[in-house]
């Protein structure tokens, strides 16, 4: 959880302008042109090393091309590297320009360097990144520079604007805790001095820090409970144990005004998540990083950004970084195994997650998740060891565990073990009652069995009307009527199925047979044709071809199964 509030997300939107005013490469220099082009080929795909190379290319011939720096700069910021991110800062402000993303980059060597009255009168001289991106880093700033009144003044002038007091209250409680005065952080952290705050894991994390400096452990393991529910990630697990055995946690947060600087960006980095394009927040979480590098959950918003924007090897630097005695490795390296299947390299990723199985045999979320990983490969032995040992570390089934019973199910049925499959599904099925995904694939496989037909139908149509827009779902759905022999009903389900799903091979296959089951053998024909342009697999592709040669009732009969005209219920 953390602070995602519209009115805030917009207003940080609002104050990016991460655009440049870019000419056509018809107005560039001949020599920089191909540079440019290539450049933004490379920003089109977020190829970044390429991007930041090709842009710097170009600016060797037009250096005073702005916009060329400008993109070189956040390049540059995307991957991390401030230094070369504040040299062409540098000298995008020398030249008189207003860039945000300058400002960014320069703001983090301000801070690096303590240079904080530098800041502040860059502040006082304009805007420089937002209005209220300015007033939160202008109270840090002031108490970098020693002067902590002046900086709470600051917060207290972003709180009188409508819709923003949270966000001041949340900094004035950090900056609070940074003091030592954790009576005054307790109570904003309370709600006493602005009202309540909206429940974060960030402002969580600070609220028990300061609670337990405070001497009131209870406390604390009250709020986590409160705001976290019962069951707790590895993070909060770790630190209810502290409190638990009567330790004093240090308010570690926040340790210098930069580390307030870096939670400003944080902030805005969270709020654009899913607000604004993933390259415009990740230059806010990257600012975040490199404020403080400590700050664990802006290198997993980092990577997060990164996968979704495609570049997985970028992700696994940054989940890399995390370090291994912190409660957050366990989430960084199942990260990290997600972005190596990513980049396929989906033995790197295996590997990943059983060393960490090996690390800590303990914690059910890594088998879980290591059964995911393996079931992804196919290595469905494994991935059923895998769960069973996530399932057994958990205990008595719970509701949450549904997942695990289901995807244990998967792997049993593939591995042809369909007894303990079928129990598997049956106990996702009582933990998490019509689940979906779960009638689905039971409902499925019985047909497939040609087992219990009717019960399949009836889960069948409950996923169904649970998910209309699935194409999987429904294309279960026409296959068991046309098990059961009402192949004019299976038609509109099979047929929605292919306009979900026009180039899944299963589908299109079985919407052929549908088609025969009916007499309409023409378009069989076609549905067959297009189900092998889509690279069915080997043994699959030699009976439709079959199928085209000699038609579904001569295939039928040559494989001893019984001819459409007889569906029985087995």
């Amino acid at each position: 959880m953390r602070y995602v509030a519209k009115g805030f997300a917009r207003c940080a939107i609002v104050a990016l302008s991460l655009t440049a005013g870019m000419g056509s490469a018809q107005e560039l220099a001949p020599g920089a042109a191909g540079a440019y082009l290539a450049a933004r080929q490379a920003s089109e795909h977020n190829d970044y090393r390429a991007a930041a190379r090709l842009y710097t290319e170009a600016m060797t011939y037009e250096p005073s091309n702005t916009a060329l720096t400008e993109n070189a700069m956040s390049a540059y910021m995307a991957l991390g590297d401030f230094q070369k991110a504040e040299r062409l800062g540098k000298r995008m402000i020398a030249a008189g320009s207003t860039s945000q993303i300058a400002h960014m980059a320069l703001i983090v060597s301000e801070a690096q360097r303590g240079a904080y009255d530098e800041m502040s009168a860059a502040f006082e001289a304009g805007t420089r990144v937002g209005p209220l991106v300015d007033g939160l880093l202008r109270g840090w700033a002031a108490i970098g520079a020693g002067r902590f009144e002046d900086g709470m003044a600051a917060f207290d002038a972003i709180a009188e604007r409508q819709g923003l007091k949270p966000f001041a209250a949340h900094h004035k409680a950090l900056a609070y805790g940074f003091a030592g005065d954790f009576e005054s952080a307790a109570d904003i952290f309370s709600g006493a001095t602005y009202g309540a705050l909206p429940d974060n894991r960030r402002g969580l994390l600070a609220n028990v820090m300061v609670l337990s400096q405070l001497g009131r452990n209870d406390d604390a393991r009250a709020e986590i409970g409160r705001v976290m529910g019962p069951e707790l990630d590895a993070t909060f697990s770790s630190i209810d144990a502290r409190l638990a055995a009567g330790e004093a946690l240090p308010f570690s947060e926040i340790m210098s005004a930069a580390d307030g600087m870096a939670e400003v960006f944080y902030t805005v980095s969270s709020a654009l998540d899913g607000e604004a394009a993933d390259s415009y927040a990740l230059l806010y979480s990257r600012v975040a990083e490199a404020l403080n590098p400590r700050h664990i959950e802006a290198l997993l918003l980092s990577g997060s950004f990164l996968e979704r924007l495609g570049r997985p090897e970028l992700a696994t630097l940054a989940y890399d970084r995390v370090p291994r005695e912190a409660p957050e490795y366990i989430t960084a390296e199942i990260a990290r195994a997600d972005a190596l299947r990513a980049a396929e390299r989906p033995d790197a990723a295996a590997e990943a997650m059983q060393q960490l199985a090996k690390a800590y045999p303990d914690v059910p979320a890594v088998h879980a998740k290591l059964g995911d990983t393996l079931r992804r490969l196919e290595r469905f032995g494994e991935a059923v060891k895998a769960y069973d040992a996530a399932l057994a570390l958990h205990g008595d089934p719970h509701p949450d565990h549904w997942f695990s019973y289901f995807a244990r199910g998967i792997s049993n049925e593939r591995e042809g073990d369909w007894p303990a499959a079928e129990s598997d599904f049956r106990m996702a099925l009582e933990l998490r009652p019509n689940q979906p995904q779960v009638m689905n694939y039971l409902g499925y496989s019985l047909v497939e069995k040609n087992m219990k037909l009717d019960e399949a139908l009836e889960m069948i149509e409950a996923a169904a009307t649970a998910r209309p827009d699935s194409g999987h779902i429904l294309d279960s759905l026409g296959w068991v009527l046309y098990r059961l022999g009402r192949y004019d009903e299976a038609v509109g389900p099979m047929e929605t199925a292919v306009e979900l799903m026009a180039t899944d091979p299963v589908i299109n296959d079985h919407l052929g047979d549908v088609y025969w089951a009916v007499g309409r053998y023409t378009e069989a024909h076609f549905q067959w044709l297009r189900a092998l342009s889509f690279d069915p697999e080997a043994e699959e592709a030699e009976r439709i071809r079959r199928k085209i040669d000699v038609g579904l009732d001569i295939v039928l009969e040559e494989e001893g199964l019984e001819p459409l005209a007889v569906a029985t219920d087995g």
